[in-house]
């Protein structure tokens, strides 16, 4: 053999370990490719190693907190407007507690008028109560030493008239000629008293969806937008009849207590009022929830779609 032949040899070994030798990057040969999907998991085109259920469930996590939240802070919403609905409707135990304000006439004629007791006393007898309390669908009345006793029947969009009642009770029906100005207030009281009936009620039935959807939220932006409309619809909605609730037990104390001629009292409900503002508050929670959820927080799609990538177990912004 000639050294020409040996040169052959070498440059044909050499040509031979070129074409069987990996690409860089590849310690098998073949170029890179995402591996399949064999348990669910979502995989990234860029980092398909690194973005397992683990990994996943980790850049979600900050999210799934925001969004059992907002699902929880509904729920504890829901119970609170439950417990305003169904308020004062019944002489129960805890029903019978729950009104927005309360007036006193068990002493209705001053002590100073002469034969205040027996006036008083024939006020009773002829029909007048010790005491009035109103909620949400009724009215409830009774006398200070046997309590409750009797509630008319839930109405829908009902609204307190004292006047209605005392000339019912008190006048056995007789009708009184009102002057202009009361007719006006009790026109606004009943207009208020109907917006307020309607801002909780439709505030409870946002709630109970919310309750449902808010989970949603974890898996796209997307659900985000119109949970936080209805969210913050709700907020509104519950924030307001809370502000009109208590202008119109405020008012109504005050008018009550107005009146140097009469001695009425009047207190206003606190455990309604505990109540309805704290349905208002977790209200609020699950709107400002949703907002964040909006804007911030990785979700499941922003993974899938490459928007977020995990690399080494830090959440980076997609290519």
């Amino acid at each position: 053999m000639g050294l020409p032949s040996i040169l052959d040899g070498i440059r044909k070994r050499t040509s031979v370990e070129k074409s069987t030798a990996p690409e860089d990057g590849d310690a098998t040969g073949t170029k890179e490719s995402t591996p399949p999907s064999t348990d669910g998991t979502l995989i990234s085109i860029d980092e398909p190693s690194t973005l397992t259920r683990h990994n996943v469930k980790r850049a979600t996590k900050v999210r799934k907190g925001f969004a059992i939240s907002a699902s929880v802070s509904s729920f504890l919403s829901l119970i609170f407007l439950i417990l305003v609905l169904i308020g004062n409707t019944y002489p129960r135990a805890v029903l019978r507690d729950l009104y927005f304000f309360k007036l006193d006439l068990a002493d209705i004629i001053p002590t100073s008028v002469p034969n205040a007791s027996l006036i008083n006393s024939i006020a009773q007898t002829i029909g007048l109560h010790d005491f009035y309390q109103v909620g949400l669908w009724n009215f409830c009345e009774g006398y200070g030493n046997v309590g409750i006793t009797y509630c008319s029947p839930p109405s829908a969009l009902y609204w307190f008239n004292p006047v209605e009642i005392l000339m019912s009770e008190l006048l056995s029906g007789a009708t009184i000629a009102l002057p202009t100005e009361v007719i006006t207030i009790l026109d606004v009281l009943r207009i208020a008293s109907n917006l307020m009936f309607g801002f909780f009620l439709t505030s409870a039935c946002l709630a109970t969806v919310l309750v449902v959807l808010s989970p949603f939220a974890l898996r796209s932006r997307w659900w985000s937008l119109p949970l936080a409309i209805l969210s913050g619809l709700s907020a509104v909605l519950v924030g307001a009849a809370c502000v009109v609730g208590s202008v119109i037990s405020f008012v109504f104390k005050y008018a009550a207590t107005a009146q140097s001629d009469l001695n009425i009292r009047a207190e206003v409900g606190v455990p309604m009022f505990v109540l309805m503002w704290m349905a208002s508050g977790f209200a609020l929670w699950t709107f400002i929830a949703h907002a964040g959820m909006g804007c911030c927080c990785v979700s499941r799609r922003d993974l899938m779609t490459g928007r977020r990538r995990v690399k080494n177990g830090v959440v980076q912004a997609g290519k």
